[in-house]
């Protein structure tokens, strides 16, 4: 029986969260369908785009995506604290970009008169909004809906596209988060869609090694701001350079079929974040198998459960067997 989101995520323990979303009736969102020989290729562009454009209205950052041939998969940040220094006004603004709102919001956006019953009516409904903004839920809501009418379209059908649920992992601490990361970045090199990172078309790694030929991050995903000491601003608290070797040098174990074969550099940069070779290999090809619910040490695991209700901790096997291995 699936859990309700209440027991699934707590912006108390951790802002990072694993997701998956697929497709049904052996719906191909993007790829070339075997039997019909019909390409979806240009379906990967409609998830991108409409991705990117949600990040700049929610306050939930893209840490990593992989859109594959019927599922998708994203890690995402949920900024609560941005959320809190927004006004009314950007509050509309922002919700006003993908919803029409309600006649007084749109009549104060527009800076139309309004007595004080209707102005308290109007900051009421910006404070759902507001609450809406930093729902994981209404954003996955507002990314696949308007891809599935599309498809629907584009098909000439009706009925679901996607499945009724999407999946939801919490990721409790840097360990399950950049392994995970790492699964996500690696998807098309394990399924053999791309024979290495930068070749994987419409994934987070892409854009990140391209921006780092440059010597840049990429505006549209959360960056990498370095060794927690280092942290001057807001992002993931991890070198971007070692977060690049680690999935470079894991891709092609996973390629080259070694696995288990990992260099001395790789090693010591696993070190630091208290994992074992054996460990890593593990969780970046196995994760959604070894967690299926929230992910992070045991004493993570434990205080999460606490947290949100939950009478048993699931997990801690994995999880002392691959985040408290070393």
């Amino acid at each position: 029986m699936a859990k309700p989101r209440s027991q699934q995520i707590s912006l108390l323990d951790t802002p990072y969260y694993h997701l998956c979303s697929r497709t049904v009736r052996k719906a191909f969102l993007c790829g070339v369908d075997k039997e019909t020989g019909v390409s979806f290729e240009h379906r990967r562009s409609w998830i991108e785009k409409r991705l990117f454009q949600l990040s700049q209205v929610f306050a939930i950052d893209i840490c990593a995506h992989a859109v594959m041939h019927n599922h998708l998969h994203l890690v995402l940040h949920v900024d609560s604290e941005q959320v809190k220094r927004w006004s009314t006004d950007e509050v509309l603004m922002r919700w006003h970009q993908l919803f029409k709102g309600t006649l007084l919001t749109q009549q104060y956006a527009k800076k139309q008169p309004l007595d004080k019953f209707q102005l308290a009516i109007v900051e009421s409904t910006a404070k759902v909004y507001k609450h809406r903004l930093i729902d994981i839920s209404w954003f996955m809501r507002s990314l696949n809906e308007p891809i599935a009418r599309q498809a629907n379209r584009e098909d000439n059908c009706t009925g679901h596209f996607w499945e009724g649920r999407f999946t939801s992992q919490a990721l409790l601490d840097e360990g399950a988060l950049l392994s995970c990361m790492a699964y996500v970045d690696l998807n098309p090199v394990r399924a053999a869609i791309a024979p290495t990172p930068e070749q994987s078309d419409f994934t987070s790694i892409q854009l990140r090694i391209k921006a780092a030929i440059k010597g840049e991050q990429p505006a549209r995903l959360f960056p990498f701001v370095g060794n927690a000491h280092q942290t001057q601003g807001k992002g993931i608290c991890f070198s971007l350079q070692d977060y690049l070797t680690l999935v470079d040098e894991t891709g092609r174990v996973l390629s080259e079929d070694k696995r288990g074969v990992i260099n001395a550099e790789v090693t010591d940069i696993l070190s630091r974040l208290h994992l074992s070779d054996e460990s890593w290999l593990k969780l970046t090809n196995d994760f959604e198998a070894i967690f299926t619910g929230a992910v992070g040490t045991v004493e993570h695991l434990c205080e999460f459960s606490a947290h949100v209700g939950l009478q048993r901790t699931h997990g801690i096997a994995n999880a002392k067997a691959c985040l408290n291995s070393a």
